[in-house]
């Protein structure tokens, strides 16, 4: 098996010089510090860590809380200089110190509340999960949090914004994510696992408004997918639907025959083979590099602040806000579109198979911007396309190896 890419000289080559993109992983630095067997592995040669991924695999058996927990652990026994052994071994009050000590400092250094109260919270799981219960419960003052407390701000674009958005970014790639994480809702790790199969029944059978299913066994391609594990569906519009199709056939186009099990929205990046590059996932980060420089391209002047997690909220505003008839939205359908859990016993008797019915109320929502706008859209050849880019005009679609459509107000 190839370990390596090959240079121009038969030898293998590494990105950056540090590591190739072919090779398996190996353990990480808290896994090795944890004991775990194999990566990824729900197994550890540490009694104690046992005992905490036990008590997480009856739980959830999530693997990003798996990963969670083991690095929050795996910090704390490398500032304490201990093994998990060893300070499952202490006394409650100097386990309290310890801790208490750890996050206060943490705090100093400008971590935000809610961060400080998450790595108590992991570190009270890991005590609690190997014997610290009843008498022996730890008791670590966690810090107030006020309300609206927000310790990075967040910029939450508006319709116009998104849109402006979506025509800066140059490519039919990440127009169509943009569309997609606003019009959808769709947590963005979600969004990174889903599949070419999930939504290409409903594109060949011509749907303006096609359906994005969200799945417990989407968890395996990305951890952090399907939050909670509840199953749901949301939809995306006319603009996204008809933004990812131009994406979808200009990547056939570029590298052949898309297959089921190949990612919705597949990287990029050029150290992958060619003939590989269709089957890759992106990574949360680049999703997050373009909306920001989506944002910082639109002219909005807070870009920085702007997230992927800010257009589900852009979607959220649409939801509760008015339809084009008149009328609003039922708080209960927005809560499913939005994949909460009704409260109380609405979630069990809350009709979720009604696919058409979703479909015509999600039909109801106004993603228009309430700005008319007169647009001309040209057919230009390659050898054009820059002088029209410089002079204002945008780019829409790609038709050949020759032919570019471009738009100008």
């Amino acid at each position: 098996m190839t370990t390596g890419m090959s240079g121009w000289d038969g030898k293998e080559t590494k990105a950056f010089g540090k590591f190739s993109p072919r090779r398996r992983g190996g353990l990480r630095r808290y896994e090795q510090e944890m004991g775990i067997v194999e990566r990824n592995a729900w197994r550890s040669v540490f009694p104690s860590v046992q005992n905490l991924l036990d008590h997480l695999r009856r739980y959830t058996k999530s693997a990003s809380s798996r990963e969670k927990y083991l690095c929050q652990v795996a910090q704390f026994c490398r500032w304490a200089r201990m093994g998990p052994e060893d300070l499952v071994k202490l006394p409650k009050t100097r386990i309290e110190l310890l801790i208490q000590d750890w996050v206060d400092g943490m705090e100093e250094l400008g971590r935000s509340r809610s961060y400080l109260n998450c790595v108590i919270k992991r570190l009270r799981t890991f005590f609690h999960a190997n014997g610290f219960v009843g008498e022996k419960e730890l008791n670590i003052r966690t810090y107030f949090m006020p309300t609206r407390y927000r310790k990075v701000p967040e910029y939450i674009p508006t319709k116009e914004e998104v849109y402006c958005m979506a025509n800066a970014v140059g490519n039919t790639r990440d127009r169509a994510i943009i569309l997609c994480l606003f019009s959808s809702g769709l947590r963005v790790s979600t969004l990174l696992a889903l599949n070419y199969g999930d939504v290409v029944e409903e594109l060949e059978r011509g749907e303006d408004i096609v359906k994005m299913p969200v799945y417990p066994a989407m968890k395996e391609r990305v951890p952090e997918a399907c939050k909670g594990q509840i199953p749901y569906y949301t939809f995306i519009c006319r603009e996204a639907t008809e933004a990812l199709r131009c994406y979808l056939r200009e990547r056939e186009e570029r590298y052949g025959r898309i297959k089921m099990d190949d990612p919705l929205f597949h990287s990029e990046w050029t150290l992958w083979d060619r003939d590989v590059r269709s089957s890759k996932r992106l990574t949360r980060a680049t999703v997050g590099k373009i909306v920001k420089r989506a944002a910082k391209l639109a002219g909005i002047s807070q870009w920085e602040h702007v997230t992927p997690h800010a257009l589900r909220k852009a979607f959220e505003m649409v939801l509760v806000s008015q339809t084009i008839d008149g009328g609003r939205m039922d708080k209960a359908t927005q809560e499913f579109l939005m994949g909460h859990i009704l409260p109380g016993s609405q979630d069990y008797y809350y009709d979720k198979t009604r696919v058409d019915f979703h479909r015509k109320e999600y039909a109801k929502l106004d993603f228009s911007t309430g700005v008319q706008r007169e647009t001309v859209d040209k057919l230009v050849s390659i050898d054009e396309v820059e002088e029209y880019l410089a002079s204002g005009w945008l780019f829409v679609a790609k038709v050949d190896d020759n032919k570019i459509i471009v738009r100008k107000d």
